[in-house]
């Protein structure tokens, strides 16, 4: 068994694990980026089918949970 850590293994631990940290934020900050653009695309999308579909009934698209007339 191996005796208490002395101080600067100890700080050589936690210099790795904070580097380890750093580089998994940094990952994580960069997949939410992603996210948010991909999310902010498909809002543009979404706003842009709302408008023609608008356009070619002149009124308001009918909420998409609502049963269609035949029930």
């Amino acid at each position: 068994m191996c005796g208490p850590m002395n101080t600067e293994e100890r700080i050589t631990r936690l210099e790795e694990a904070f580097t380890h940290l750093q580089e998994h934020v940094g990952q994580q900050d960069k997949v939410i980026l992603e996210l948010r653009e991909s999310l902010d695309r498909m809002r543009r999308e979404w706003d842009t089918l709302r408008r023609s579909a608008r356009s070619e009934t002149g009124q308001e698209s009918p909420p998409f949970d609502e049963r269609p007339p035949h029930y």
